[in-house]
């Protein structure tokens, strides 16, 4: 990938993930030491910000649930390492909560670069709220970018990892709204035979849209 494209912010659903070394509230993290995991990468504007502080906690409430699915969380934001170690800090005292994942400092913004999570129509320095999905192969599988005032939807997020997991697996496709438990769709047929068998199934609105438990 060119060096130039990648500082701004052109990453593509596909692409190996951009590799990093980052100082983090746990110690230095690389991309290499999520090898064989499933990483939920999110960016937020900064330390001490309220809508930042709620996802925090839901985040943290919700990583039992990530690590069942094989997935860590890692935040990000321009935001100096003491100042997030002392945000960390803050939320416990305040809430119970602990942060069991890592955040990174990302002083210079060279990883938030990478990653496109600066929006130079908002803020030339500032991360927005990006949320990066990246595979167990470090492969990018999903990106979701939401305004600094706007939380996240962490159930959605969930849903997200689980529903690309379970498509890789399956090898198939996943209708509107699907949940845990609910049909999936069936691979398109690719001869006029199948297409056939396609139609006597019942178990779908027609040869093109079939589904399977």
């Amino acid at each position: 990938m060119d060096y130039e494209l990648m500082m701004n912010g052109n990453i593509k659903i596909g692409e190996k993930a951009p590799t990093f070394n980052a100082i983090t509230t746990y110690g230095n993290k690389s991309l290499e030491d999520y090898k064989g995991k499933w990483l939920v990468f999110f960016s937020h504007p900064g330390a001490f910000t309220p809508v930042c502080t709620t996802e925090m906690i839901a985040f943290s409430k919700a990583y039992p649930y990530f690590c069942n699915l094989n997935t860590e969380l890692l935040g990000l934001s321009i935001d100096s390492n003491p100042s997030h170690l002392a945000w960390m800090h803050d939320i416990y005292l305040k809430t119970g909560v602990v942060i069991p994942f890592p955040i990174i400092a990302d002083r210079s913004g060279e990883i938030a670069r990478k990653y496109g999570m600066i929006s130079k129509d908002i803020n030339n320095t500032e991360t927005v709220r990006n949320v990066i999905i990246i595979d167990n192969n470090g492969i990018i599988r999903l990106i979701l970018i939401y305004p600094p005032n706007i939380g996240r939807n962490i159930s959605e997020i969930l849903r997200s990892v689980k529903a690309l997991q379970i498509a890789d697996k399956e090898d198939v496709s996943l209708p509107v709204n699907w949940m845990i438990n609910n049909p999936l769709i069936a691979k398109s047929p690719n001869t006029y035979k199948e297409l056939e068998e396609r139609e006597n199934d019942n178990n779908g609105i027609s040869w093109y849209l079939s589904f399977k438990k």
